[in-house]
This record gives structure tokens, C-alpha cells and sequence, in this order.
């Protein structure tokens, strides 16, 4: 049975189990305390009442039995005296009887005629009245001395005092009183009862503050797990995102040794195969010149002298441009304080100027600044991709967008070229320029596709977190 209400308390929530575990201690909390604070209210009310009596019966009684101390009796006056106390004081009226008690327990006198010159047994109370102190409780009269007085109550306030002799410590008797309890016990009950209310309010209060404080904390604990919960989700979406971030930049870092090798293996060959190929051809006009110059001395024909020269200046010039486009092509202009929009403004109208083709250019909403990094990769990105767009697609419709949005920065380059199918797979060594593209968007943690199709043109996409690249670079 308790196995099953432990097991069935265990559902419960926090606030419900503080409930059960507050009410029961509240309950019994109060009726300890209440009991306790009852007893000490009814103890005081006796012994308050004891102690009036005791003050007032004293200044009567005393004076009447300083004879005790010289004497084991009472004298005939000092009888008619005690009697008198009954009958003419407002006390002596509540009270039922007075015993004067001698050294030996016998009664020296009492409203019972028939109990004086008696002998008791010592009673507990009886010996404490005589070594100094008032005594008071409330007797149910089973005494063999309160024969008389079972007759007629069943319950008295019983208190003793002791009996100085003037002027001294020296207690010569102990007197004792039996009150009417009838007032007594009402005002004892009235202050229990009022006691009871009290703490029983104090009680419930603090019950139900507590309860409403738990309450509180329960809601606030209640909803921190929840948000608590919402961020760990939260933290491990954060986490994969970082993991998978982490091996697009691993595999980044990875593959740009093999990148640069392979670019400067491509510009190797465009220089081999343009330039080098214009040069070697005008040192070899060059070589027929200066034979035909020899000649020129013998036969003097200006004529053939000047024949190959336009070739070698035409080839010089050639070369010439093409050194120059691949040298601009591998440098950047200055992009540490260029504003972003500068920077797509840049290399558009750079593009178009080389080309002499035409790019429409379409930018939203873009911030003030980015990273050197982020500026770097979308200047190589969009010049990769227009190039690509040049010589593959011959330029048509050349588009380039960009738009800014809750720190994601999208980036998309088209033409409407011949296109390829993107099913297929790409030799990524005869395409460096979208390898390079690839690699430089992912060392960013950003995302990088490319969309074509056969005669449908060709989409770049990128999508570049520039918050997580500031967290990168500055981490």
C-alpha cells in the first residue's frame, strides 16, 4: 500500500507534493503548538488566579495563625476569625474551604468541623507549600481529605500557600483553599480558544504564502526548463551547423594547397600558350630580320629589309595585352575600407570594361562594411563566374544579384548560355575556375551550387553568413 502511494506521489508535480507534505505538517504543526500554547495559557490563568487569591487570602489569614509558631493549636478567637473570612469577604465567598495544615499533616482547622484534629497522608503539593512556594491545580477531589467537598463539586482550583511567621522566613503552617472553578475554566477556555484561532490563522497564513511562493517558483522553474530546453535544441541545431561548417572548411583548407597548385598550373599554360607562343614567334621574325638585314647590305632592297616587322610588332602587342589581362586578373584592387556595394559595383563595371560586354547588376539592402575575406571571396566569385559567363556563353544576358537579409547574404551570377548538365559529373581539374569558387564559398562557411541545364544557361548561387565569418575570423 505505501509502495503504490509512493509510486503514485511520484507523478505528482513539485507544487503538488509540497501541498501534500505542507498540509500534513501544518496540521500537525498546529495542534502541537496549539496543545502546548493551550496548557501554558490554562497554567497561567491558574497560577495568575492562584496568586491573587493566595496575595488577598494571605493578608487575612496570616495575622490569625502567627500563634503556630509557638503553639500545635488554634485558639478559639483565631477560629471565629478564619470563620469570618468565609462569610464576610467578596473572596472568602468563592472560596469553598480553608484547611490550615500543622507541621505533623494534621488539619488545625476547617470549614469541615469534622476533619479538625485529623491526621493525612503527605501530599506532593502539601510538602512543596512547605519549603516556600504557592501551589495551584485544578483537583478532581479523589483525596481522602475532600470527602466533604466531593459532595457537592467534582472539581476545584486546590491551592496551598505557606504561612510565615512575621518578619521571618520561618514557616510555621500551610494554608489551603479550594475555589469555585466554574469562572476559572470559562476564562481558560475563552483564552484556548482564542489561542487556537491565532495560531491556526498563523498557520494556514504562512501555509498558504508558502504555497503560493512554491507556486511561483515552480512557474519560473517550469518555464526556465523550458527554456532551457528550447535553447539546448537550439545549441545542438547550432552544433550540427558548426560541425558540418567545420568540414566544409576542413575540406577547404584541405583542397587549397591542391587549388593553388592547379591555378598556377592554368596560368602556366595560358602564359605558355599565349603569350610565351606570340613571343617566340617575334624572336623568330625577329631572327629572319637580322638575315635579311645581312642581305639588305648586299642587295639593298628596303623592301625585304621591313617585310616581318609589322608581324613581330603585331605579336609583341598581343602578347603584351595578354600579360597585362592575366596580371589584372590575378591582383585586387584596394578592398579594406571599399563600402560592399562598392565592391560589386567594381567588378562588374571592371568586367564590362575588359569585355566590353554588358552585366546587369541588381543589389538590395546590403550593409555598410564586411570582413576583407567576405569582400575578397565575392570579388573573385562574381569575376570567376562573369568570365566563365564571357567565354563559355558568349555574354548573353549577363546578370548579377544580391540581397541582404537577417545577416545571410545571397549572391547569385546568370547568364543565358548554352549551359551544361549538372547531372554529370565535373572534372574539377579541367574546371578550376568552379573549384575555386566552390572552395573560397565554403572556407567561408557558406553554400555554394551551381544550376544549368543544355541550352537553358547557367545560375551561381552563394550564401554567405557574414555573422559567422565575423565569429570565425575573431574566434
Amino acid at each position: 500500500m505505501f509502495i503504490r502511494i509512493a509510486n503514485f506521489a511520484t507523478r505528482w508535480s513539485l507544487v503538488q507534493r509540497f501541498r501534500l507534505a505542507g498540509i500534513v505538517v501544518m496540521i500537525l504543526g498546529t495542534g502541537v503548538i496549539g496543545t502546548w500554547v493551550g496548557e501554558k495559557i490554562k497554567t497561567n490563568v491558574i497560577n495568575e488566579s492562584a496568586s491573587t487569591t493566595a496575595l488577598y487570602m494571605d493578608s487575612f489569614i496570616t495575622p490569625n495563625l502567627q500563634e503556630l509558631a509557638t503553639s500545635d493549636s488554634l485558639t478559639t478567637k483565631s477560629f471565629s476569625n478564619l470563620s469570618n473570612v468565609l462569610s464576610k469577604t467578596d473572596l472568602g465567598r468563592q472560596i469553598v474551604t480553608i484547611k490550615v495544615w500543622g507541621k505533623d499533616n494534621r488539619v488545625l482547622f476547617s470549614s469541615s468541623a469534622s476533619l479538625v484534629g485529623r491526621t493525612f497522608p503527605s501530599a506532593e503539593d502539601l510538602e512543596t507549600a512547605r519549603k516556600g512556594e504557592i501551589v495551584a491545580s485544578i483537583s478532581n477531589l479523589q483525596e481522602d481529605e475532600n470527602i466533604e467537598e466531593r459532595r457537592l463539586y467534582s472539581r476545584l482550583l486546590e491551592i496551598y500557600i505557606p504561612i510565615r511567621l512575621n518578619g521571618t522566613n520561618q514557616i510555621i503552617a500551610v494554608a489551603e483553599f479550594y475555589k469555585k472553578v466554574d469562572s476559572l475554566e470559562a476564562d481558560i477556555a475563552a483564552a484556548q480558544r482564542k489561542s487556537w484561532f491565532i495560531v491556526v490563522s498563523a498557520m494556514t497564513a504562512i501555509y498558504l504564502i508558502l504555497v503560493g511562493f512554491v507556486q511561483w517558483v515552480g512557474y519560473r522553474i517550469g518555464r526556465q526548463e523550458r527554456d532551457l530546453k528550447n535553447q539546448v535544441v537550439r545549441l545542438t541545431e547550432l552544433l550540427a551547423q558548426n560541425a558540418e561548417l567545420d568540414k566544409r572548411m576542413r575540406r577547404a583548407a584541405a583542397n587549397s594547397t591542391s587549388l593553388n597548385e592547379r591555378l598556377l598550373r592554368r596560368t602556366s599554360a595560358e602564359l605558355h600558350d599565349g603569350p610565351v607562343q606570340e613571343v617566340s614567334l617575334a624572336l623568330l621574325r625577329l631572327d629572319r630580320v637580322n638575315a635579311q638585314n645581312e642581305t639588305c647590305r648586299i642587295v639593298r632592297s628596303d623592301f625585304e629589309c621591313n617585310d616581318h616587322l609589322p608581324t613581330v610588332q603585331t605579336s609583341l602587342q598581343i602578347a603584351l595585352q595578354e600579360m597585362r589581362t592575366i596580371a589584372t586578373s590575378l591582383g585586387l584592387p584596394q578592398l579594406d575600407n571599399m563600402p560592399l556595394q562598392e565592391v560589386f559595383t567594381r567588378v562588374v563595371r571592371s568586367h564590362e570594361k575588359r569585355t566590353r560586354s554588358k552585366v546587369g547588376l541588381n543589389i538590395n539592402n546590403l550593409p555598410e562594411q564586411a570582413t576583407l575575406a567576405v569582400k575578397i571571396t565575392i570579388y573573385r566569385l562574381i569575376q570567376e563566374a562573369l568570365n566563365n559567363a564571357y567565354n563559355h556563353a558568349g555574354g548573353m544576358d549577363q546578370q548579377v544579384r544580391a540581397t541582404y537579409d537577417k545577416d545571410l547574404l545571397q549572391i547569385e551570377i546568370s547568364d543565358k548560355g548554352r549551359g551544361f548538365d549538372v547531372s554529370l559529373p565535373i572534372e574539377w581539374d579541367n574546371h578550376l575556375g568552379l573549384a575555386g569558387m566552390r572552395e573560397r564559398v565554403e572556407s567561408l562557411g557558406g553554400l555554394f551550387e551551381i544550376q544549368s541545364a543544355i541550352n537553358e544557361g547557367t545560375i551561381v548561387n552563394a550564401n554567405i553568413f557574414l555573422l559567422d565569418v565575423e565569429h570565425n575570423i575573431n574566434g
